[in-house]
């Protein structure tokens, strides 16, 4: 009696503990579904199962051992598995806002594209979709359709971002992926698919002539790449990523970009003229109603950026040497220190290609220095807004913002003379403790 009785609950045991290994291995089953055929999930393992049909088998202490046996034998495979996957690879996320400088700050990765896999705004089809599908973006939809899309695309595969882009890819393949051309690796040679005669891809590749994107291809170069960068302007609160944080699978390093509010706000009057309307009236013709609902997104706006900030500065555990605080400011004066700062918090080498890139695309001609050109004389740049902005919107951003400049150490003007006058610097010395 027992005997049996001993044997009924190693058996139990053995089960509780097989299950838990099951529920284990389901959690990487993305990554290796992924190295075997990018775009198909991988079965889950049905050992459970077939122990619960088998179970009546199970008639001596033997046979327990074996199992017991078997069950720390996968176990040890799987972490082998699981450190072999995840080995040595870095996960970048750029966070910021428009008219920040994330495009060119975002080149500092690009640019590294032999072990590099970079992504330009991949969330711009997952902010559409869910606008479209709403009337407007839900932040509780839209924060875990950002959070679960990223979590993918580190992961390489693009079958979740596929169902936000419309209309849908046949077969993986796509001619409206937003921007393909600002990413290297989806233009590049093992990604090009032959030319289709009457297909026109908007966001053509200018490197090569190649078909409309495959999906499928993208993910097995994206497995191929040593590290991966994802550059976005549509995470509003840092907070949402804690998942990615805390995915085994992932070594997520959060880059957070931040601005001048009062840069900001005068670059988007000129880039996004129609939506700024307003402002430039007001600027125009008067006061700046305080109550009006841009002014209030304005403040919404600010708020959440500094929300992040303060998340990412306080270290939290889970945050712990993964965040990183950078004024675009700071990258324009001084962008090879800047770089290499960044590289080193990533954890990656900092390559001559990337160097290069820099030295040449920060010391840009008046012409090559378009609204969204990434070529920028970038000491220049960084202070062309003080002769754009009238002083009485700057007013306006510094009252309500001046909690979030405060946070970044941008100091307040109090006179149209102090706002356009170059030898005042409105930047202070700062320095932002992140490792």
């Amino acid at each position: 009696m027992r005997i049996k009785y001993t044997i009924s609950v190693v058996f139990f045991v053995t089960l509780v503990i097989i299950e838990k290994e099951n529920n284990i291995l389901s959690r990487v089953s993305d990554k290796l579904a992924l190295k075997q055929t990018p775009q198909t999930p991988l079965q889950p393992s049905g050992s459970f199962n077939i122990l619960l049909k088998n179970n009546g088998s199970f008639t001596s202490l033997g046979k327990m051992n074996s199992a017991f046996t078997l069950m720390k034998r996968r176990l040890e495979n799987y972490s082998e598995h699981q450190e072999i996957l995840t080995r040595g690879k870095k996960h970048i996320l750029l966070l910021a806002t428009t008219r920040t400088g994330s495009s060119f700050v975002g080149e500092f990765f690009n640019q590294q594209d032999d072990n590099m896999f970079y992504l330009f705004e991949p969330l711009w089809h997952v902010e559409k979709m869910l606008t479209l599908k709403t009337g407007g973006t839900n932040a509780t939809a839209s924060v875990e359709a950002y959070r679960d899309v990223l979590q993918k695309l580190f992961l390489c595969d693009f079958s979740l971002l596929e169902s936000f882009i419309e209309p849908l890819p046949v077969d993986h393949i796509t001619p409206n992926l937003f921007r393909r051309e600002s990413s290297s690796s989806l233009c590049e040679e093992s990604v090009c698919s032959p030319v289709v005669k009457g297909v026109f891809e908007r966001y053509r590749c200018k490197t090569r002539r190649c078909g409309p994107l495959n999906l499928t291809m993208a993910s097995q170069s994206c497995l191929q790449k040593e590290h991966r960068a994802i550059k976005s302007v549509r995470v509003r609160q840092l907070e949402t990523l804690r998942p990615l944080a805390e995915d085994p699978r992932l070594d997520v390093r959060f880059i957070q970009l931040v601005r001048d509010p009062r840069a900001v706000l005068a670059s988007r009057m000129v880039a996004f003229a129609a939506k700024y309307k307003n402002w430039k009236q007001w600027a125009l013709n008067g006061d700046v109603p305080i109550d009006d609902d841009e002014v209030r997104k304005l403040k919404g706006n600010c708020q959440n950026i500094a929300m992040s900030a303060g998340v990412g500065l306080r270290q939290p555990s889970w945050l712990r040497r993964r965040y990183m605080l950078v004024r675009y400011e700071d990258i324009a004066r001084f962008p090879m220190r800047k770089a290499t700062e960044m590289y080193r918090f990533a954890g990656i080498p900092f390559t001559p290609q990337v160097k290069s890139w820099i030295l040449k695309n920060t010391q840009a001609s008046k012409e090559a220095s378009g609204v969204y050109s990434t070529q920028k004389n970038s000491s220049e740049q960084v202070e062309k807004w003080r002769f754009s902005i009238p002083f009485k919107i700057a007013q306006v951003v510094q009252r309500v913002c001046g909690p979030t400049m405060k946070l970044f150490g941008y100091k307040l003007v109090s006179s149209e003379e102090m706002l356009t006058n170059k030898s005042i610097s409105l930047i202070e010395d700062k320095v932002f403790n992140f490792v």
